[in-house]
């Protein structure tokens, strides 16, 4: 393992970056200090940065590989539709024949319209809800990101701890300079998996609220788990109260189970929005929900559109992706691999004595340093020992194994790791783990 990489040329382009992109980055999520990673290819669970530095990637571009990097079935029939044109102002065929494979897939889908990003399929899923039931309010947890737009950029998992208020009154925190404060009047936080606030506020105020919206998994704060009954309770109180009950799979969307969260949970959302995972890296996005719901969009009376949605390469690469991951034991062997890899960190780690608590599910998961049980909250999070956990990636990105510099965000795995992956990663961690014990 190269524990001391070589990162020249690395450094030098990553300048270059910096004079003319702001931070040298397309995405804030992207930036990580001096040594900003600059890749030059990917291929499988591998990345390799500019220096030619190879590393097996657990970020996965924030979770779109499901299959690996330049996976060939996809790029193939990305391929073929570039040659026959990447865009129209028109419907074309393979639209609708990957809308036909979503509704045959996923529970709970009978429509569906197609996006470009996950942040552009919830926006327009929160303009459905609006328009549908002709009420304003959204609720949403705290720590659950559900996209860049100013409407649910709010006291998300980047909010400082101690500017949200009382756990009994929470405070929405707005999460970006540029968004208009009078939008606070329009959101509603509560804690994720708090069963009687959640009761009790939507009794109270059911009249002003469009949506709830939800991760069934809460990815960007350390994946935490539903408990037993939480996603049932939202169901319910939507169903009692004319509410839209919005799922956010964006991150859980075919990365889960072949269906997603409503899938794998059980419980159905009357919208869901997808997309990473949809197109194993290409841009598309799609929301679908029931016709009672998504039939509310109507050209001239409720806008959706975009000159790039559906467009002929994003829609062939998940033509591509779901038929894979509907026909094959892809997502068994993405399972296979995270059981392991989350029971070896856990072994570790407790040999280490490092107190911690393993999240999430084995596709997408968290390791979780200072907590001795695994949260149910973003407030529980307060303690996580951020400071080791940062010591630990750093230690294991220099050998040559990459994953999210940032504390809450997941593990993401795919096909394409191998179990020599996972050997030279527990590896590693296990020489990190050393490293730290010394350095305390």
């Amino acid at each position: 393992m190269n524990r001391d990489p070589d990162l020249t040329r690395t450094r030098a382009l990553f300048s270059r970056a910096q004079a003319v992109m702001p931070w040298g980055v397309s995405s804030n999520f992207r930036y990580s200090g001096e040594d900003t990673p600059v890749i030059s290819r990917g291929q499988g669970a591998h990345v390799w940065d500019a220096d030619g530095n190879r590393y097996i990637d657990y970020r996965l571009a924030f979770g779109p590989i499901i299959l690996g990097h330049a996976d060939p079935r996809v790029n193939r029939r990305v391929h073929e539709a570039i040659d026959g044109g990447t865009l129209f102002a028109h419907t074309h065929v393979q639209e609708i024949e990957l809308a036909e494979r979503i509704v045959r897939m996923c529970p709970g889908v009978e429509m569906v319209r197609f996006a470009n990003s996950g942040t552009e399929a919830t926006m327009h899923a929160l303009r459905i809800a609006r328009a549908y039931t002709g009420r304003e309010a959204v609720v949403k947890f705290e720590g659950g990101y559900h996209g860049f737009h100013d409407y649910l950029l709010w006291s998300t998992a980047y909010t400082a701890y101690g500017s949200i208020g009382s756990r009994r009154s929470p405070i929405p925190v707005c999460n970006s300079s540029g968004i208009p404060a009078r939008l606070r009047d329009l959101i509603l936080v509560l804690p994720f998996n708090d069963f009687e606030m959640l009761d009790q506020t939507v009794r109270a105020r059911w009249g002003e609220i469009a949506a709830i919206i939800v991760e069934p998994i809460a990815a960007n704060m350390t994946s935490i788990l539903p408990r037993p009954g939480w996603l049932e309770l939202i169901r319910r109180l939507c169903d009692e109260h004319g509410i839209v009950m919005i799922m956010d799979e964006v991150k859980t969307g075919f990365r889960i189970a072949r269906g997603g969260a409503a899938e794998y949970f059980g419980v159905k959302g009357d919208l869901m929005t997808y997309a990473k995972s949809l197109a194993n890296g290409y841009p598309l996005a799609a929301i679908g929900g029931s016709r009672r719901v998504m039939s509310v969009i109507e050209p001239g009376r409720m806008a959706h559109g975009g000159t790039y949605c559906a467009n002929g390469p994003g829609v062939a690469a998940g033509l591509a992706t779901l038929e894979v991951l509907e026909t094959t034991d892809a997502l068994e062997t993405v399972s296979a691999r995270g059981r392991r890899l989350m029971q070896g960190i856990d072994d570790v780690l407790t040999e280490a004595g490092f107190e911690h608590a393993m999240t999430g599910v084995p596709s997408m998961f968290s390791f979780v340093l200072g907590l001795a049980s695994a949260p149910g909250e973003y407030r529980d999070l307060i303690p996580m020992d951020v400071r080791l956990y940062e010591h630990l990636q750093e230690a294991m990105r220099r050998r040559g194994v990459a994953y999210e510099h940032d504390a809450k965000e997941p593990l993401f795995l795919c096909e394409a790791h191998s179990e020599a992956d996972i050997d030279e990663t527990l590896t590693a961690l296990a020489e990190s783990v050393k490293e730290a014990k010394r350095q305390a």
